[in-house]
């Protein structure tokens, strides 16, 4: 198990997700039929494969990534985090420049990611666009093969769960109950794909995805009996004229 690692060895990251069109029509028909097939495992009565396309965001096969946010804790007292952000209209784009600085953070030492539910979405989501757009996979997230003491990668839903394999509590709840800012004060992951593709507010997403990376740090942290981070010693170094 990899929780017991050092917060300074740790990348915190947290993705957001759209449908890749912004209806089921701009998608090839062959697509459309893929979908529709399926959807219909948790469409209700009455509903089209139309109605449901904004669900398509946590698929890897339908939905893209529209930004990846990560965070770096530095010092011991007080400790500081430092976010920036991977996003834009260009995935895979987006992608080779977070596995860049995935290769570029400590090469003489590997270290370890940390999402909450990102052994169940973030990080396969992420391996399987970067297989899409025909990319090679970072080591830490190629882990076929590998032991369960040799991957790398933290999940702070899971250091919940303590064994308890059917438990699963919102990031939300988390942070609610252990008196942490709650990273849903503007907007939440059903709201992106409106955002995104209506909006078209991409630095707003980009604010929402960093909040949540701020939160995934400080569960961790709450967890592992260390003090959290104040606001101030908090920085995002993301340029948003990117954008």
């Amino acid at each position: 198990m990899t929780a017991d690692a050092k917060p300074g060895d740790i990348i915190f990251l947290d993705i957001e997700t759209v449908p890749v069109t912004a209806s089921l029509d701009e998608m090839p028909e062959s697509m459309q039929k893929l979908w529709d097939s399926k959807s219909n495992y948790f469409r209700s009565e009455g509903e089209t494969a139309f109605d449901v396309w904004n669900r398509a965001a946590i698929y890897a096969e339908f939905g893209k990534i529209i930004c990846i946010s990560a965070g770096v804790i530095t010092g011991t007292g007080p400790r500081k985090m430092r976010i920036k952000s991977f996003f834009g209209h260009n995935e895979t784009q987006l992608l080779s420049e977070f596995s860049s600085m995935l290769t570029r953070f400590r090469p003489e030492k590997e270290v370890n990611l940390c999402a909450h539910n990102g052994k169940e979405f973030d990080f396969p989501f992420i391996a399987r666009r970067m297989i899409i757009n025909r990319l090679p996979l970072p080591h830490i997230l190629d882990i076929a093969g590998k032991k369960p003491w040799e991957v790398k990668l933290i999940d702070t839903m899971d250091m919940w769960k303590f064994g308890d394999y059917k438990h699963f509590t919102s990031l939300n709840l988390l942070t609610n109950i252990l008196g942490i800012p709650s990273p849903k004060d503007d907007i939440d992951g059903s709201m992106v794909a409106t955002v995104y593709w209506e909006e078209h507010n991409l630095k707003r997403i980009v604010t929402y995805c960093e909040k949540d990376v701020i939160a995934v740090a400080q569960v961790f942290l709450t967890f592992t009996g260390e003090t959290m981070i104040s606001d101030s010693d908090i920085e995002s170094v993301t340029l948003f004229s990117e954008a």
